[in-house]
């Protein structure tokens, strides 16, 4: 961010060999520009190579950053030089021809990514001539042939004054403008000209315009600095947000280097080498970045950050990776660059309250400073509608008031000044184990934390001052954290804010169509302070080598009583901690129609209230995992699970309450299906099971009425139907065809053909030997009329499919090659496969886990059906890039897999699809006769 200055040592080029190799290419003719291009194109790959051995040597990057500066400004003058001394060159110039080359952007900064743009100003005094025209066509020409991206603009004085005036964009470029080569009076002309005639008495104008592109820019990359994949560039705690401060700096307070900032008095000595720390590591990451793309990619993917990890030195530790360390430190540093932002914003409102002569224009739209007293408390006013402190040592005399701070914003919906968070971080060393035992201390903190109107909010301002961290150092713990899955979106800490917002949400009464049961339960909770803290903790303890819901149960059972609770609410705390995956990882891989699944789900639970908060607790997780993770299809699952477990728990799940069920199911359908005769209604009810009646809803089983009469009426063996669920974001196809074993595996294929994600499968076979299966597929267009079309032509595949028209396994085949799959090599899922009876009174359950891929599922089904098992339900979830599907089987007689060694051959056979191959010894066999 100033004019660039190398030692030798750190030249990438060696600038007199490379001004006589010039020379002996024109020599053997200069106006064959071929020559010209080979050198220079090796001058740039000998450097680059060279400046990347530097970086992975020293980790330098800033410096490597200015040596690819460096480099390149040695082509440019090359270029510029070879058109100027051996094409055109001038002997008596006129005062028209003269040309300047100069460097705006980032690359006027002096600094340059590997694959950066290269933006260049041809600067001319005032009117273009012959003789400038050919030195510009030849530069960029050869420029271009080099495979360099060149952003550039032939311009007089007069025209970048003017323009500048008028387009922010070309005024910030020339605020960075850098000489490179050429007439470098004709450049300082224009820098004289752009602070007399632009800068002077517009200070106010840019400010407010960097700022609100900086909005709009974090808007579009991510608006949290937390996104598990961010943009090193223009992402929120990214390099532009350096940049802007720089810009801001350089423009308001006319500052020439980062170094002066201290002087200008926006930084202090530690806050200086705080950006420039900062600096430097963003830029090491984002050239790392470019080279192993071979691009300018911006966007530091799964794929590549763990070979960026292991470059910049990162190792595995205990319960984190070398990638979740290195991504940790990333978003430390995303946190910093936020927090010299406050520091320069504080230092623009510190200087309006002062007015000097030279900032007299640049204050007016600022307001006079208001203050007022806030009743209630003598150590903290309200400044231009912003708490903060009444002096510097409020927390000195009562490190409550670290707590209390944030406690009163909250109670008076107050936005906090950041001269308040400033004392705040220079003040964490008062938070010791005497102020987080403190009675007053956790009764404010668990206010905050159950306000509903403003807990995610300010626990965010909490966390990011390092108030939250050092108050409940487990959350510390977590601050930063990344999961290494495509799954998650958001760090750790920033997940666990997330859910809380959402619970406050659902505690207003809010977003009811999404999750109504979960806004009409929520006020009859007897206890909502224990589900906030529970939500709060459910992930604290991520990164520990032991499992996270343990350990963070055990967290539960410390902090608990700090924060007031009872021996019993602290035991509820933990409990909901300790089983937070359950209720979703129940819904989603089990069979909620077979009574042993519910059986064991209200063991688990016990009682109605905890099911009610366990209820609540899922859907803010899943919420706050990340945009569109949570669908109304999840929410359908979790109600039915709900349900079913509410009836269990306040009064049993009899046999007789069963067939009390199933025939109070069919006398609904009896009432809807009032136009049928009644014979034909009677043969229609006998043609289903009872599992069928217990798990279909009423307007399913209405529907499937009337597609099985109309289906016999045509006299089709084989049907299909397609509807689409907006609500629950999936689309149904109902197929009715014989049952046989292969059915779900050649719907399975015909899906991963077209490229469609199934999320469940329903399955239901007939009394006279029909299966009935609906397969509920992730949408893939918006409007309904698109979705139907896409789902008639897989149902009609489907068909084709049945009927032995295609060969499926070539098409899932082909369709999987032709699928990419960088994404999920970046990611390694332990493969998995558990075969119990345990889980079913009826069947055997097989739990598949392993690394998702196109075609995953039809490959599964496909196996389990030459080991001549049906597939009685299917369950298919998947979490990012790990996939668990779980099948309800039984042998071709309709029993258990009671066989222990047919159970490890199941195994076996299954861990070979997902590429696992393991050899089979007694101890698989007992392991997997102990599973089932």
């Amino acid at each position: 961010m100033s004019t660039l200055v190398l030692e030798d040592t750190d030249s990438l080029v060696d600038t007199a060999a490379l001004a006589a190799d010039l020379d002996r290419v024109a020599a053997g003719g200069a106006r064959d520009r071929g020559p010209l291009v080979a050198l220079l194109k090796q001058t740039l790959a000998d450097g680059r190579a060279k400046a990347r051995a530097l970086l992975e040597a020293d980790g330098a990057g800033t410096r490597c950053a200015e040596r690819l500066s460096h480099l390149m400004d040695e082509v440019v003058r090359a270029a510029f030089g070879y058109a100027a001394r051996h094409l055109y060159p001038s002997d008596n110039p006129s005062k028209a021809e003269r040309l300047a080359i100069v460097a705006v952007g980032g690359y006027g900064r002096g600094t340059l990514a590997p694959g950066s743009d290269v933006d260049l100003l041809f600067l001319r005094p005032y009117k273009q001539t012959a003789w400038g025209e050919s030195i510009v066509e030849t530069v960029l020409y050869t420029l271009w042939d080099l495979g360099l991206k060149v952003g550039h603009a032939t311009r007089s004085l007069d025209e970048c004054i003017r323009l500048a005036r008028s387009d922010m964009t070309i005024r910030t470029a020339v605020l960075e403008a850098r000489y490179v080569a050429g007439d470098e009076a004709l450049c300082e002309e224009l820098l004289h000209r752009f602070d007399r005639e632009i800068v002077e008495g517009s200070t106010a104008e840019f400010v407010a315009a960097k700022l609100a592109e900086r909005d709009e820019r974090v808007r579009k990359a991510g608006s949290s600095r937390y996104l598990v994949e961010p943009n090193v560039k223009d992402g929120k705690g990214g390099l532009r947000d350096l940049n802007t401060l720089y810009w801001i700096a350089k423009y308001a307070f006319r500052v020439r280097d980062v170094a002066d900032l201290v002087g200008a008095g926006l930084f202090s000595a530690e806050e200086l080498r705080l950006f420039q720390k900062c600096e430097d590591f963003l830029w090491a990451v984002r050239c790392h970045l470019h080279f192993l793309s071979g691009r300018a990619e911006e966007r530091l993917a799964f794929e590549v950050q763990r070979d960026i990890a292991v470059k910049l030195g990162y190792t595995n530790h205990p319960g984190q990776r070398d990638v979740e360390r290195f991504m940790k430190h990333y978003f430390l540093v995303a946190k910093d660059v936020g927090d010299l932002t406050a520091i320069l914003c504080t230092v623009l409102e510190e200087r309006q309250a002062k007015p000097r002569p030279t900032l007299d224009r640049f204050l007016k739209p600022f307001r006079r400073s208001r203050r007022r007293e806030l009743p209630g408390t003598s150590d903290f006013i309200v400044e231009n509608d912003r708490l903060t402190v009444r002096d510097t040592d409020v927390f000195k005399r009562d490190p409550v008031n670290l707590i209390r701070f944030f406690h009163i914003a909250a109670r008076n919906r107050l936005a906090l000044h950041p001269d308040g968070k400033r004392l705040v971080t220079q003040s964490l060393k008062l938070i010791d184990r005497r102020l987080r035992d403190n009675p007053e201390a956790n009764r404010l903190f668990l206010e905050i934390l159950t306000s509903q109107q403003a807990a995610e909010t300010v626990l965010r301002h909490m966390n990011e001052a390092g108030v939250l961290g050092r108050f409940v150092p487990a959350f510390g713990r977590v601050v930063a954290m990344m999961q290494f899955n495509m799954y998650h979106h958001y760090t750790v800490d920033e997940h666990l804010l997330r859910s809380i917002g959402v619970l406050a949400e659902i505690d207003r009464g809010q977003l009811g169509d999404q999750h109504p049961l979960a806004n009409e339960i929520m006020p009859t909770i007897a206890n909502k302070a224990v589900l906030y803290v529970a939500l709060f903790l459910h992930d604290i303890a991520k990164g520990r080598p032991e499992d996270h819901s343990i350990a963070g149960r055990d967290i539960a059972r410390e902090l608990g009583p700090r924060l007031g609770f009872s021996e019993a609410e602290t035991e509820q705390i933990a409990w909901l901690v300790e089983h937070h995956l359950l209720m979703s990882i129940t819904a989603q891989s089990r069979d909620l129609s077979d009574t042993r699944t519910i059986a064991d789900f209200a063991n688990t639970v016990q009682s109605l209230e905890r099911l009610k908060m366990l209820l609540v607790l899922t859907i803010a997780d899943i919420k706050a995992v990340g945009p569109g993770v949570w669908n109304g299809w999840k929410g359908q699952l979790l109600r039915t699970l709900y349900w079913e477990t509410e009836l269990v728990l306040a009064g049993g799940h009899s046999t007789a309450n069963r067939t009390t069920r199933v025939k109070a199911a069919q006398d609904e359908l009896r009432q809807r299906l009032a136009g049928w005769p009644d014979a034909e209604v009677e043969a229609y009810l006998a043609r289903h099971y009872p599992s069928y009646w217990l798990r279909a809803e009423l307007d399913r089983r209405v529907s499937h009425a009337y597609f099985l009469r109309q289906a016999a009426a045509d006299g089709k063996p084989m049907a299909t139907r397609v509807a689409t669920d907006a609500f629950r974001g999936v689309t149904e196809l109902t197929i009715l065809a014989p049952d046989h074993p292969r059915l779900l595996s050649m719907i399975a294929g015909t899906c991963a053909a077209a490229g469609a994600s199934i999320v469940d499968a329903n399955i239901n076979t007939t009394t006279d030997g029909l299966a009935l299966d609906t397969i509920f597929i992730r949408r893939g267009f918006e409007a309904d009329e698109d979705e139907i079309r896409r789902g008639q032509r897989i149902a009609d595949g489907i068909e084709k499919a049945l009927r032995g028209e295609v060969r499926l396994p070539e098409i899932v085949e082909r369709r999987a090659a032709a699928t990419p799959r960088g994404r999920s090599r970046a990611f390694e899922v332990a493969p998995h496969v558990l075969v119990t009876n345990s889980w079913s009174d009826r069947h055997t359950v097989i739990e598949v886990t392993g690394l998702d891929r196109p075609g995953l599922l039809y490959e599964l089904t496909s196996a389990i059906s030459k080991l001549s098992l049906n597939i009685q339900s299917a369950h298919i979830a998947t979490f990012g890039e790990r996939a668990v599907d779980v099948f309800y089987v039984t042998d071709l007689c309709g029993d258990k897999i009671a066989n222990s060694g047919r159970a490890a051959t199941i195994r076996r056979t299954l861990l070979g699809v997902l590429g696992f191959v393991e050899e089979e010894t007694p101890r698989v066999a007992k392991r997997t006769e102990a599973a089932g």
